[in-house]
């Protein structure tokens, strides 16, 4: 008789016991969502800061999604570009690098990943010398061609290009020669001015609302000696509607540029 009844009693602690243990995985879901929806109105507010804790506190919740990871490498490019503490700029930029490698791992079709890994490449490249940036130029270059394979008007990775060969291009001949010859830089080659501003047309083009892409795009025509279009793209950003993080420093720095192409 008491087997009888201790079997179903078992039966439904032992359904109990699954049910109560499956809710942390639901709720780590729940919060992971949640934080993500939390950093995109912080983002939309530019608000990097609080929008780069939500995403991270998300991929703590769940490591592996691929919207936190590239979200959460975006803001920390952001919110390093202009801190006025070198190492922490440093910091935020490899801390960009690893979730933006996660993010490349997690969902390797999807152009974001590609993008924002070139990014985060591309500043940490910039702060660096000559020999060290050669390391990065490879991978910087992979991943902007990677993105444009995958979605061939992406802004982001037009831009990466664009600058791309343009930092290439600026660099002096001879450091140019000295990477390609003994730092295994052979794919400097590929550089040209022709490709820099073909690059940052077609990212004006595709997102014209973005002014760090006319910012750029005024400093290719301003190297390349093209005063009058460099002053138009000088003060679309100037004129422009702030929408990022860090727009108000690129609208002082083309206020800064323009007297340069008058």
């Amino acid at each position: 008789m008491f087997s009888s009844i201790a079997t179903p009693r078992r039966i439904l602690g032992a359904v109990a016991v699954l049910a109560f243990a499956a809710l942390p995985v639901r709720a780590s879901a729940q919060s992971a969502a949640e934080h993500i929806e939390l950093g995109d109105k912080d983002h939309a507010a530019m608000n990097a800061t609080g929008a780069l804790q939500h995403y991270e506190t998300a991929i703590k919740a769940d490591p592996k999604s691929y919207e936190a990871l590239w979200k959460a490498a975006r803001e920390a490019v952001d919110v390093g570009e202009f801190n006025a503490s070198t190492e922490e700029r440093d910091r935020l930029y490899s801390t960009a690098e690893l979730y933006a490698r996660r993010a490349v791992e997690a969902n390797p079709s999807d152009a974001e990943g590609h993008f924002h890994l070139a990014r985060a490449l591309g500043k940490k490249a910039l702060t660096l010398g000559v020999r060290d940036r050669v390391k990065y130029a490879g991978d910087v270059r992979t991943n902007a061609l990677e993105a444009l394979k995958i979605n061939p008007k992406h802004p982001g990775a037009l831009h990466v290009m664009g600058m791309w060969n343009y930092n290439v291009m600026r660099l002096s001949g001879m450091s140019r020669f000295m990477a390609k010859t003994f730092l295994g830089g052979k794919v400097f080659d590929s550089a040209n001015w022709e490709d820099a501003q073909r690059y940052m047309e077609e990212s004006v083009a595709a997102d014209p609302g973005r002014l760090f892409h006319h910012l750029d795009l005024a400093r290719v025509y301003a190297a390349r000696g093209d005063k009058d279009r460099a002053r138009a793209q000088y003060e679309a950003t100037i004129r422009g509607a702030a929408t990022d993080v860090n727009d108000r420093h690129y609208q002082r720095q083309a206020s800064e540029e323009i007297n340069e192409v008058r």
